[in-house]
C-alpha cells in the first residue's frame, strides 16, 4: 500500500516544499578604515597615516632667492656701517643713480653702444667659429690643419692682445669689436667641435645602412648630435662676450658702459661703476635666459637628466 507521501505527490505531480533556513554564514558589508572608530580595516590592519602635501615653492623665487640675500647683505651692511660709502655705494643710491643717468639718456645711450658693440663682435665671432669647426670636425684634412692651430692660440690670452689690436686696427670701434669676436670664437669652436666628434658611430652605420648619403648623415645624424655642446657653447660664448666688453671699452671709448666706468673711476663715484658692473650682469643674465629657452625648445626631443627633488 502506497505511504501518503506517495499519493499526494501521485495527484499533485509536485514534491513538497522544502523549507530552507536563512543562511548565517553570508558576509554582511563591511566597514571600511573610515567607517571603523578604531582606524582598523577589516583585516585588522591598522591605518596607514596620511601623507601632508609638501609645500612646493616656485622654481622662479627659488632662483631669485640669491640675487635678493645678496641685495639684502648689501643693503643691511651699507645701513648699519659696516661696508661704508666711501669703499661700496649703497644699494638705494645706485638706484638713484640710475634714475638720474635714465633721465638724462646718458645710461640708454651706453646701453645701445656696448650692445652694438657686442652684436657685431658675436657675429663676426660666431661666423669663423662655426666655418672652422665644421672644417675641423667634419674632415681630418681640417683637423690636421686647424684644430693644433686653435689649441694654441687658445693658450694665449686674449685680453692681453689689446695693444697688439690698438697698433694694428688703432684706437676706434674696430679693435674693440676684434676683441669680442676673438674672446667668442674661442667657446664656441671647441664646442661645436666636440660635438660633432662625439657623435655616436653606430647611429653613423645605422643611417648608412638605410642608405644615407655623406650630405644626410651630416644633416640627420651628425648636426642633432652636436646640437647639444654647440648650445653650451653658445651660453660661454655670450658670456664671454660681455667679458671682452668690458676690458675693451676702457681702450679710449666715448660711448657705452665702459666709458661711463671710466669716468666714474676719475671722479670715484662707486655708484656709478656698481651700476655699470650690474648692467653688465643683467645683460648677460639676459642672454643667457634666452639661449636656455632656445635650448628647452631645440632639445625637446631628447630627454635629459633635470635633477632629482621638487
Amino acid at each position: 500500500m502506497p505511504s501518503p507521501n506517495t499519493a499526494v505527490s501521485g495527484v499533485s505531480g509536485t514534491s513538497p516544499p522544502t523549507h530552507t533556513p536563512p543562511r548565517t554564514d553570508t558576509p554582511g558589508p563591511s566597514l571600511t578604515k573610515r567607517d571603523r572608530p578604531d582606524g582598523h580595516d577589516r583585516h585588522n590592519r591598522p591605518a596607514a597615516p596620511r601623507k601632508r602635501r609638501a609645500l612646493r615653492v616656485p622654481r622662479a623665487v627659488r632662483r631669485a632667492a640669491g640675487p635678493v640675500g645678496l641685495l639684502l647683505v648689501w643693503f643691511l651692511a651699507s645701513t648699519t656701517g659696516v661696508l661704508p660709502e666711501s669703499v661700496l655705494a649703497s644699494p638705494i643710491d645706485v638706484l638713484q643713480r640710475a634714475v638720474e643717468l635714465t633721465d638724462t639718456g646718458e645710461l640708454p645711450q651706453a646701453i645701445a653702444a656696448s650692445g652694438r658693440r657686442a652684436a657685431i663682435g658675436f657675429l663676426i665671432g660666431a661666423t669663423v667659429a662655426l666655418a672652422l669647426s665644421l672644417t675641423a670636425g667634419l674632415f681630418r684634412l681640417g683637423e690636421d690643419v686647424i684644430d693644433a692651430s686653435m689649441g694654441m692660440f687658445r693658450a694665449i690670452p686674449w685680453v692681453g692682445l689689446i695693444p697688439l689690436f690698438i697698433v694694428w686696427f688703432g684706437i676706434d670701434e674696430t679693435p674693440k669689436i676684434a676683441l669680442v669676436a676673438l674672446g667668442v670664437t674661442y667657446p664656441l669652436y671647441f664646442n661645436i667641435y666636440g660635438g660633432i666628434r662625439s657623435a655616436d658611430a653606430q647611429l653613423i652605420e645605422a643611417g648608412r645602412m638605410v642608405g644615407l648619403g655623406r650630405l644626410g648623415l651630416i644633416r640627420y645624424v651628425i648636426l642633432p648630435s652636436a646640437l647639444p655642446g654647440a648650445l653650451v657653447g653658445l651660453r660661454y660664448a655670450l658670456s664671454t662676450a660681455w667679458l671682452a666688453l668690458v676690458f675693451a671699452e676702457q681702450v679710449n671709448a666715448d660711448a657705452g658702459i665702459g666709458y661711463l666706468m671710466s669716468n666714474a673711476q676719475q671722479y670715484f663715484q662707486t655708484d656709478v661703476i656698481v651700476l655699470c658692473l650690474a648692467v653688465y650682469a643683467v645683460l648677460g643674465l639676459l642672454c643667457d635666459f634666452a639661449v636656455r629657452l632656445l635650448s628647452r625648445r631645440l632639445l625637446a626631443w631628447r630627454a635629459s637628466f633635470d635633477g632629482e627633488g621638487a
